[in-house]
């Protein structure tokens, strides 16, 4: 149920007892959010041809050294915001000042089947492909259209010195950028500034994301990763913040050259300390929670998963990402609290 990133000041969020059946009681299934679809899937054809050897992924090397920095977009195939972005850069003829810049368009198949019709269904197509990324399954035999895709791309991610993920969200929340469990990623997050709330965590007891791969979560890896989460699915506002966050990492690693910029607000670091997954189909949060929301109070009650309660285990907790309708073993929230600077 839980994974702890650091010393947590409290007992466990879950507790099992005999609760008064009304203050309990969990309501309906929440209902999916309604998205307004303000942006359309990108036109990608110019990017599929067999550019470098690995359709949908584009190089582009300096002739001054420098880091390969890679961003990938879609390895949700229905989270395009980031596609927008990476189409718009090739568009605009972007090249790095220094070192590779490869832009990736990862789940091209689960792309394909998007409709506005049913927006959520094209996520994946055989599986989450923001589980699948650790040594065993990818060197393994079994096959699916994400693995498949998974190790056709792998060569440019073992190659990496860099990579930002983009993505989106499906509940509402504000933007963040997750820095996985090394210092390395919370350095490069917190350096990228935009947006400012950072988080390290575990990940997902489903399995590793792109950003957990060995060669970016080795914590005595010189490399580093951290995956963006701009905003809503189709909002034109999640297509600026992920501009604004690429290029940021772009002028940080110096493949853009730096320009005069406004002061921004200090980046904010949380720690999550557990990770809060649904352990029965009748999991139910007692109120539709925000991405990002601060619950004051130590002990408030936050769902109800069959016999057991889910309550705040410290003040002030942040709920990052509280996915509203989570299915069994899925990742129904993780709950963070503020780093504080080390003596």
């Amino acid at each position: 149920m839980s994974c702890g990133t650091g010393s947590r000041p409290a007992s466990s969020p879950r507790v099992r007892r005999r609760p008064k059946f009304l203050e309990t009681l969990p309501p309906a299934p929440q209902a999916l959010p309604i998205c307004t679809q303000e942006i359309t899937p990108p036109d990608l054809s110019p990017w599929l041809a067999d550019h470098c050897g690995i359709p949908g992924v584009m190089h582009h090397e300096a002739p001054r050294p420098g880091p390969h920095v890679v961003l990938t977009a879609l390895i949700h195939g229905n989270e395009f915001a980031g596609a927008i972005v990476l189409d718009r850069l090739l568009r605009e003829q972007v090249r790095p000042a220094c070192g590779r810049l490869s832009l990736v368009f990862a789940n091209l198949a689960a792309f394909a089947r998007f409709t506005p019709d049913n927006p959520v269904a094209s996520r994946f197509v055989e599986e989450d492909m923001n589980r699948v990324w650790n040594r065993q399954s990818l060197s393994s035999p079994r096959r699916s259209t994400e693995l498949d895709r998974a190790r056709a791309i792998l060569p440019v991610i073992d190659t990496a010195d860099i990579l930002m993920d983009l993505h989106s969200m499906l509940w509402p929340g504000a933007p963040l950028i997750l820095a996985g469990a090394t210092e390395s990623g919370r350095r490069l997050s917190t350096m990228i500034g935009d947006p400012p709330l950072v988080v390290s965590d575990h990940g997902h007891q489903a399995g590793p994301r792109l950003i957990d791969y060995a060669r970016f979560a080795d914590p005595d890896s010189p490399y580093a990763a951290c995956l963006l989460e701009a905003g809503a699915h189709w909002a034109a506002d999640t297509v600026e913040t992920t501009d604004s966050a690429v290029r940021a990492l772009l002028r940080h690693c110096g493949l853009l050259p730096a320009v005069p910029e406004s002061p921004v607000a200090a980046s904010r670091h949380l720690v999550v300390t557990d990770i809060v997954t649904a352990q029965t189909p009748s999991f139910r949060f007692v109120r539709p929670f925000l991405g990002g929301e601060i619950i004051r109070r130590q002990g408030t009650l936050l769902a109800q998963d069959g016999p057991d309660e889910i309550r705040t285990p410290y003040p002030d907790c942040m709920l990052v990402m509280p996915n509203l309708r989570p299915g069994r073993g899925q990742t129904a929230v993780r709950l963070a609290q503020t780093s504080y600077p080390r003596p």
